[in-house]
C-alpha cells in the first residue's frame, strides 16, 4: 500500500515529501567555489559517462556524476514520474498487467556513478588513456548489473552476468584462456573416468 499511497501523497505537515530512489535529489546547495569545483569535477567525467551509456545503451536513459552516494561506485535512480524499484516488482507480478506501461514506466533509469569511488577513477583512467578497451566494456557492464542488484532491480540476463564474473575472476587470478580449456579437459576427464567406474561396478553387480 505504501508504494501507492507515497505516489499520491506530494506533502505532509508542511514538509515537501521526496522520494530518494528518484532523479533531481538535491542535498546540499552549492555555492561559489564549490559549485565551481563541482563543475569541473563533472566535466572531467563527462567522457567516461558517454563511453558508458555507449555501452550499456537503452536500458538506462543517462549516465551522470552523483552527488547523493558516498562510497558505492554507482546507484540507479529512476524518473520523476517513473516507477521505483519495488514498485516495478509489483507491477511485474500482476497477472494482468500491461505490458506497453511496463517498459514506458521501467525504462527510464539514470545510471549515477561516484566520482570519489576508486572502481570509478579507474574506470576513468583506462577510458582516457582508450576508449576501446575490451575491459571497459566487461567492467562497465558488470558494474551496471552490480548497481542493478543493489538498486533492488532485477537481472534481465543472469547468464552474461555470470560469464562476465567468471571472466574478471580469471584476470584476478592470473588464468589464461589455455589454462581453462586444460582445467575444463582435467574435468571432463575425471568425470568420464567416474563414468566408466560406475559402469564396471554395475556389470560386476550383475554377474
Amino acid at each position: 500500500m505504501d508504494e501507492y499511497c507515497m505516489q499520491q501523497l506530494k506533502e505532509f505537515e508542511g514538509y515537501k515529501l521526496i522520494c530518494v530512489t528518484k532523479e533531481g535529489l538535491v542535498i546540499d546547495d552549492l555555492e561559489g567555489e564549490d559549485q565551481r569545483r563541482h563543475d569541473e569535477l563533472v566535466a572531467s567525467y563527462s567522457l567516461l559517462c558517454e563511453v558508458m551509456k555507449e555501452i550499456i545503451g537503452d536500458q538506462v536513459e543517462k549516465v551522470v556524476v552523483s552527488d547523493r552516494i558516498q562510497k558505492s561506485p554507482g546507484c540507479l535512480v529512476t524518473g520523476q514520474y517513473g516507477w521505483t524499484a519495488n514498485m516495478e516488482r509489483i507491477m511485474k507480478a500482476q497477472a494482468l498487467r500491461d505490458s506497453s506501461l511496463s517498459s514506458y514506466m521501467g525504462s527510464k533509469k539514470t545510471f549515477e556513478i561516484n566520482p570519489h569511488n576508486k572502481i570509478i577513477q579507474e574506470l576513468k583512467r583506462r577510458v582516457d588513456l582508450d576508449r576501446t578497451d575490451k575491459m571497459i566494456r566487461d567492467l562497465a557492464y558488470l558494474l551496471f548489473d552490480v548497481t542493478l542488484i543493489v538498486s533492488g532491480f532485477s537481472i534481465e540476463n543472469p547468464s552474461s552476468f555470470s560469464e562476465r564474473v567468471s571472466r574478471i575472476l580469471e584476470l584476478g587470478l592470473n588464468i589464461n584462456e589455455d589454462e581453462v580449456e586444460e582445467l575444463e579437459l582435467i574435468d571432463e576427464g575425471c568425470m568420464n573416468e567416474d563414468v566408466n567406474e560406475e559402469s564396471e561396478e554395475g556389470m560386476k553387480n550383475v554377474d
